[in-house]
């Protein structure tokens, strides 16, 4: 198709820019002059996953080689997707528009569960087969990488091989590998097999699984010489590590439209419930002049007026004012704002507010996760209501007059008498508000509370707890509305069908992958958005497979039971995850992971928060 061709089609959908490409530091190259093209895949909109800093990363420092070629490739909507199925347009790079089924990798991004359908949907219209074992050739190779490797089971059966932990060095070294095979004529299974010696792959076609009678998995057996255990990647040095300075400036609205600065990795915490604060330790932290003068280059190559700090835990990292006070040096007189996400209750001070108030004046964001101090004890949260109450008066006495509290429902040993917590706590804040000296005149609060279904998710002390069922979770959700009497006090919900599939999928096995591809075939697909999924097509196709969705859902996980991710290894033992599991049934916490060691296996690393002198 010609440009002026792609152009009248363009005209015709929402949102051309979604698909035109061209945008400020996108890279284009003379494919005749590269070895390799990489295809890097978003199961989602243009505007979320231009949002994603893994893409922003990935695709700047795969197009520092002069021998790769990396494009990037996004969900098309419904109505850019008719067209294309219509004129029988392939799935297309942004760079060059090119069929990505000519590419050498199909690598996606996995970040949330509900996006499975969205991938077979993109491999079918690039024309490639849906599953592995019908793609015989060594070209192409469907990849993948992100937080969902942590259990790539579900779909394990559509993938060649899946990057476990932090890819800027994995990723090119299997692209290494690649070049060197591909020159010497080698067969893609002779690949698989070498690429699976290397430290952070795992090539699901190296592995066969058996179940016992009850469903359960019986044993994952290593083949032709794989590794019994796949070990995460992890960069020890984040000073040294690969971060772009000319990212890719979007032509259209994106949801997080700014400049984003990564700070450190992993978190102290210990959430229970949090697989991001298990499956990304130990903290490595990044130096503030490496920070400055990162965030300062993204700034000057991109004309962005606003920087987001990125971490897991803003507050928690160790040089946060000195970097907030040499940031300042530049961003006050440019008039570029910085946010502070991720912000922690007991560590939010008034000398942090008064930096803050030098950057930004709007509502602060902050997560409680549950409305009592006894569930906050079992999901070891160690955040007191004296600490969050203090916070929020520092907050309003610093002229903040909007506060966000993220909470949880259905988390482990919830009672109605907690949720009556999360209506009473809202209720105090506002109480808090009016009763504080001097406060504003004329300025009403605002207290909004959003809560979220908890889904158990693998490599957290929680994977062995069964998820409250969808009729439960409306009932909570009905429940705690109507504990809530203040109007100045607003709650909102997930919704309880999109929950539901989510832990069906989390902690799923290698039996789904045909439930998968049976619900894109009957039209699943978009399946986060609300109103594109359809619970009653998924239970459907769960009927007819003859598998039963709540098997994976509703029952409690023994501790010696084998996991669908038992040979994958993120650095955490299982034997921490059960002593912090029945930790939590004891309602006894477990201090931060600067305050005390608790030996959950990634000292192993030999970096980050594990060896700081303390």
């Amino acid at each position: 198709m010609d440009d002026k061709e792609f152009e009248r089609l363009l005209l015709s959908v929402q949102k051309p820019g979604r698909y035109s490409g061209g945008e400020i530091n996108s890279v284009v190259k003379d494919k005749n002059k590269v070895d390799v093209r990489f295809a890097f895949c978003f199961p989602d909109t243009y505007e979320i996953g231009m949002s994603h800093l893994g893409i922003k990363i990935l695709y700047s420092q795969f197009n520092e080689r002069d021998d790769i070629w990396c494009e990037r490739v996004f969900a098309p909507c419904e109505d850019f997707e008719a067209l294309m199925r219509e004129k029988n347009i392939p799935l297309f790079g942004l760079e060059s528009r090119d069929s990505i089924r000519d590419f050498d990798f199909i690598g996606f991004t996995l970040q949330y569960e509900m996006s499975y359908t969205n991938i077979l949907n993109m491999l079918d219209l690039a024309g490639v087969p849906l599953r592995a074992a019908d793609r015989t050739e060594l070209s192409p190779l469907v990849v993948a990488g992100g937080p969902c490797c942590s259990n790539a089971e579900p779909i394990a059966d559509f993938f060649d091989l899946f990057f476990l932990g932090e890819g800027e060095e994995v990723d090119l070294e299997v692209i290494d590998l690649y070049k060197e095979y591909k020159k010497q004529g080698r067969s893609k299974r002779e690949f698989l097999r070498a690429a699976a010696q290397i430290e952070g792959v795992y090539v699901p076609s190296l592995y066969d699984i058996s179940y016992n009678a009850d469903g359960t998995v019986k044993a994952i057996t290593p083949l032709d010489g794989a590794p019994a255990k796949i070990r995460k990647r992890i960069i020890k040095d984040l000073d040294t590590c690969y971060f772009p300075a000319k990212p890719v400036v979007p032509f259209i609205e994106v949801i997080h439209d700014r400049a984003v600065q990564e700070i450190f990795r992993g978190c102290i915490r210990g959430c229970r419930f949090c697989q991001a604060g298990f499956i990304c330790r130990p903290v490595r932290e990044k130096s503030v002049d490496v920070i400055n003068a990162q965030a300062k280059a993204t700034c000057e190559n991109t004309g962005y007026d606003e920087i987001s700090i990125s971490s897991l835990s803003t507050s928690d990292y160790t040089k946060l004012e000195p970097m907030l006070e040499k940031m300042l040096e530049w961003t006050e007189p440019k008039h570029i704002s910085l946010s502070l996400p991720s912000l922690r209750i007991d560590n939010f001070s008034k000398e942090l507010l008064q930096k803050t108030n030098h950057i930004r004046k709007s509502g602060l964001t902050f997560a409680p996760e549950a409305g009592t101090q006894r569930l906050r004890d079992v999901i070891n949260k160690n955040v007191t209501e004296d600490e969050i109450f203090r916070t929020c008066l520092t907050a309003f006495e610093g002229g903040y007059t909007a506060v966000k509290l993220y909470f949880m429902l259905g988390l482990p040993t919830e009672t109605d008498a907690d949720l009556e917590g999360i209506a009473e706590l809202g209720q105090k804040i506002v109480d808090l508000y009016y009763h504080q000296e001097n406060k504003p005149k004329g300025k009403p609060v605002s207290v909004s509370i959003s809560v979220s279904t908890f889904v158990p998710k693998p490599f957290t002390p929680f994977q062995f707890e069964p998820q409250i069922s969808k009729e439960e979770t409306e009932r909570r959700q009905y429940y705690l509305r109507n504990c809530n009497k203040n109007r100045k006090v607003n709650i909102s919900w997930h919704d309880s069908a999109t929950s539901y599939m989510e832990g069906v999928l989390a902690r799923g096995d290698r039996r789904l992958s045909r439930v998968i591809e049976a619900a894109f075939k009957k039209g699943c697909k978009f399946d986060s958005w609300t109103e594109y999924f359809s619970l009653e097509k998924w239970l459907e196709t769960f009927k007819e497979c003859g598998i039963d969705p709540d098997f994976y859902t509703s029952r409690r996980r023994a501790y010696d039971e084998i996991m669908p991710w038992e040979h994958l290894d993120y650095g955490v033992s299982k034997s921490f995850l059960i002593s912090e599991n029945k930790a939590s049934h004891a309602g006894v916490t477990t201090p931060n992971c600067r305050e005390k060691c608790s030996a959950c296996g990634a000292a192993r690393y030999g970096e980050g928060v594990c060896f700081e002198k303390r």
